[in-house]
């Protein structure tokens, strides 16, 4: 294996932080990964994960035992420098940009003329710019403009765009696309992830990489909302949505994806809303995609209120509470917030199942008619199944299992 005399920082060790870092101990760079949460460097520094996707247990162990991998609360002096911290949205839908500015800060103590800065953080147009400001004010001793001169930085934008599942494997092999300020940072941006990547590396503006990875969210966001909205339409018509989007995909040009409670995750559920907030009065079809998907929960609640009115002490069982099925990854999830908001209203007992969380999560914490159960336990009390994530586990489930039950399917499993 090629070894390299370069350094990389790695500022945030979440879902994309921690395996982005771990590849590339185990190809050669000696990495520094940082984290504000005590308990993610302290599973780091053991060599565990503090979340599920596969394969990367194995990956971790190896880059912390080789020496490669080291997990630290602050920053030191790199090479390079990742950032893949959170960005959610903030009220209104704004963007909230308050980690990368605390990670922009935080490093810029460290640079050094030279050094390459990488924003991997899924961010609004102009956050690449936003950085180098930052970076100014802190380091005037790099001149007024960072990226030019003797000791210039080279800044760059590179969104992630790995499927949770198989992070390891995309991060790999997907194409890449790498924004500079100027040309020659989006070129040393490209050479470094060409040491790692097979995919295709294409070098652009920052503000271009920007918009494109908000712009791929937004489309399967727009595509999304098309297939929740013919679920409403169906259910008022009464016509089968499943078997409808079956027939019509069998157009040679047609194909409708499957509707589902709403849409979830640290993306396709926040993305769009930094274009919305960037430019209001020319994205009214994304605006309106994001409303019928964040509509959705409502829908499915009101299905739920529905059937328990026929049950004097109703239990409905809440299958799933991840954002897509077999991962661990709670952010966003319209299941989880459906969950909750059933358990708020007091609907019924509710049931909450996750074969992929070991216990309750903190947001359904308090509810005294709510359990956090396993499936067989919700099979055997519900009066009302709620299938919400279509997790394999969720498959085995047997026709005689769901006799004498209402059940509420918005996944399609059982279509």
């Amino acid at each position: 294996m090629a070894r390299f005399d370069k350094t990389v920082c790695v500022m945030g060790l979440g879902y994309i932080g921690l395996p982005t870092a771990s590849l590339l101990a185990t190809r050669g760079y000696s990495v520094l990964g940082v984290d504000v949460s005590e308990k993610v460097v302290g599973a780091v520094q053991a060599g565990t994960l503090h979340f599920h996707e596969p394969d990367l247990d194995i990956l971790v162990a190896s880059a912390v035992g080789s020496g490669q991998l080291t997990a630290s609360y602050e920053p030191a002096p790199a090479d390079i420098f990742i950032i893949a911290v959170p960005t959610p949205f903030a009220e209104g839908h704004a963007p909230d940009m308050s980690y990368v500015e605390a990670a922009t800060r935080a490093l810029a103590l460290h640079l050094r003329p030279g050094n390459l800065v990488i924003l991997e953080s899924t961010s609004p147009v102009g956050a690449t710019e936003q950085i180098a400001g930052w970076i100014a004010e802190m380091r005037p001793d790099l001149g007024p403009e960072i990226t030019k001169g003797p000791n210039r930085l080279y800044l760059a934008h590179s969104p992630e765009r790995v499927l949770p599942g198989k992070v390891l494997q995309e991060l790999v092999i997907n194409d890449r696309i790498v924004g500079g300020l100027d040309s020659e940072s989006a070129q040393v941006g490209a050479d470094f992830y060409r040491t790692f990547t097979t995919g295709t590396v294409f070098t652009t503006k920052a503000r271009t990489a920007e918009l494109s990875k908000l712009a791929e969210n937004a489309f399967r966001d727009v595509n999304i909302a098309y297939a929740n909205e013919l679920s409403l339409i169906c259910d008022r018509l009464g016509v089968n949505v499943w078997e409808l989007i079956a027939l019509a995909n069998r157009h040679p040009r047609v194909n409708i994806l499957q509707p589902g409670p709403g849409v979830g995750g640290h993306c396709i559920a926040v993305d769009p809303w930094f274009i919305v907030h960037s430019a209001p009065s020319e994205s009214r079809l994304i605006q309106t995609a994001r409303e019928v998907n964040d509509g959705k929960p409502r829908w499915v609640i009101d299905q739920v209120k529905t059937a328990a009115d026929r049950f004097k002490d109703p239990v409905v069982a809440c299958l799933g509470l991840a954002f897509k099925a077999n991962i661990d990854d709670l952010r966003e999830s319209p299941a989880l917030a459906i969950t909750a908001e059933l358990a708020r209203q007091n609907v019924a007992t509710v049931l909450a199942v996750e074969p992929f969380v070991s216990e309750c999560p903190e947001k359904l914490a308090g509810f005294a008619n709510l359990e956090f159960v396993g499936v067989d336990e919700a099979l055997r009390r519900a009066d009302i199944l709620l299938v919400l994530v279509d997790h394999e586990r969720f498959k085995g489930i047997e026709h005689e299992q769901l006799a004498r039950k209402v059940l509420i399917d918005t996944r399609g499993l059982f279509r």
